[in-house]
């Protein structure tokens, strides 16, 4: 709901490539209630949420900016990977966008309005930047905001010497929790301004901050955020931003209407009778608004963007018709194409690493020196880890040592010190020196040594004797059959 005090902010989502949404939303709000982004304290934004507040916040052509969008899905979509084939470099395609669109004194109206989330690598925490120094600043904190680790690369860029990834990651609605922002998102659920799903479903998930209901369509809108759909299904979605813009100023009363505090007439007490006579007119006034969403007198703004966006729109989603095109799209080509994948991914692979690597050299004594630095605290992490793990189990194993060998051992008697000079051999008690204490000690060895190769075997006097063999025992004499045994 619009928040009734004299400040207010507005939240963008990061929703990937399915910020096109927020340009509807955005341009809905520039032109039928200029007064909600001139007059906001604040309008932040994460990952591809972020991208929209900037061209909000300066200025920048909203319909350039949706074009743009489905300009770089179309580019990801020509490979057989997607987004994720080495050829395509999103953060170049994202700050070549943004060094087109922006105004040359972007930074200057962004500081102090715009706020950018963002994630710090050394800890996770999360970062809102709002002060920025130069339009390079401001590119470069877009960039470290819509970065996806893996997704984009494995080094992440940097910030006023800090490391920074994707907003989104951390706050992918910053500030959602005050009363007086209005939250945008492309995803069903409880946000502000957001698509209204027929879905009986009263389950919903919270990714950091934001609200997406469970069904269908959000699964869809998943599946689409990071792989891009076809450009007319973003166009359709930059139209429902547009028209779910127009049904949160409807149901507040703020379409086509002049900014509602500074209408405001001077606060005076008021009596009873005129809180009564206020309720019932309200009360008229909520009844034709409950009707239908869609007023036939708005019929044609809800089919229709505004003229700059929709051209801008209907331009980037047309095909190219040249003869090229038509040859690469027949039936007989794309199949070649497929088969042969497996030879041309390779070579494409190589090309474009080589081309990473020649825009990578200014920045690899940098890149490195972190790199080294992540590479030591972990180690260090490691280490302190393992060392905790050893300094929790070594203490109860010891305890079970010492107390196995008590019982092993023999009952401890009290001696005197006379007892233990009587348990020492002789030779330790009259010797009155250490030589010849060492000198017995060797002698004894010596002994033991010749003990272990001698061995005394004791054998009976008559072992050695030889003795004859036994011979066969005669044979019982044989009784004549009849006879009766003796």
């Amino acid at each position: 709901m619009f928040p009734k005090e004299a400040t207010w902010n507005i939240s963008f989502a990061g929703c990937g490539f399915l910020g096109v949404y927020h340009i509807g939303v955005a341009s809905c709000l520039r032109e039928h209630a200029p007064f909600l982004v001139a007059n906001a304290t604040h309008i932040y934004g994460a990952s591809a949420g972020a991208l929209t507040a900037t061209a909000l916040v300066t200025g920048a052509c909203l319909g350039e900016a949706g074009a743009n969008i489905i300009e770089v899905s179309k580019e990801a979509r020509k490979r057989f990977l997607g987004p994720l084939h080495p050829s395509f470099n999103l953060v170049k395609t994202i700050r070549g966008c943004l060094l087109k669109t922006l105004p040359a004194d972007s930074h200057e109206r962004a500081s102090g309005r715009l706020g950018i989330s963002l994630t710090r690598v050394s800890d996770g925490e999360n970062v809102i930047i709002s002060h920025f120094g130069s339009k390079d600043e401001l590119i470069q904190a877009n960039v470290c905001s819509t970065f996806i680790p893996v997704y984009c690369g494995l080094i992440p860029p940097a910030l006023q010497g800090v490391r920074y990834v994707d907003g989104g990651i951390s706050d992918n609605l910053p500030l959602y929790e005050l009363k007086n922002t209005i939250t945008v998102s492309p995803f069903s659920g409880e946000s502000d301004i957001c698509p209204q799903d027929s879905s009986t479903n009263i389950h919903e998930l919270r990714f950091t901050n934001t609200s997406i209901q469970f069904n269908l369509r959000n699964l869809y809108r998943l599946s689409k955020a990071l792989f891009p759909p076809e450009p007319t299904v973003l166009r359709e979605m930059c139209k429902q931003g547009y028209r779910d813009g127009l049904r949160f100023l409807r149901r507040n009363g703020l379409l086509n209407r002049p900014n509602p505090l500074l209408a405001l007439p001077p606060a005076r007490p008021r009596a009873p009778e005129d809180e009564d006579v206020e309720e019932a007119r309200g009360a008229t006034e909520r009844a034709p608004a409950e009707g239908p969403l869609q007023p036939p007198l708005e019929d044609h703004i809800l089919e229709h963007l505004p003229a700059r966006l929709n051209e801008a729109l209907l331009e980037a989603c047309i095909e190219p018709k040249d003869l090229l095109t038509a040859f690469s799209n027949m039936l007989p080509v794309r199949l070649a194409t497929a088969m042969m994948v497996p030879y041309t991914l390779p070579l494409e692979s190589a090309v474009s690493f080589t081309i990473r690597l020649l825009e990578w050299l200014p920045d690899v004594p940098e890149d490195i020196r972190w790199m080294k630095e992540q590479t030591g605290s972990i180690c260090q992490y490691l280490v302190m880890r393992a060392k905790r793990k050893l300094g929790s189990h070594l203490p109860s194993r010891l305890s079970e040592q010492v107390e196995l060998r008590r019982a092993q051992s023999l009952p401890s008697v009290q001696l005197s010190c006379a007892t233990y000079s009587e348990a020492l051999p002789s030779w330790m008690r009259t010797s009155l020196s250490l030589g010849d204490a060492l000198a017995k000690w060797e002698e004894c060895q010596r002994q033991l040594l010749l003990g272990l190769f001698c061995t005394n075997v004791a054998f009976p006097p008559d072992a050695l004797r030889m003795r004859a063999p036994a011979s066969p025992a005669p044979a019982p004499p044989q009784l004549p059959p009849g006879s009766p045994p003796c």
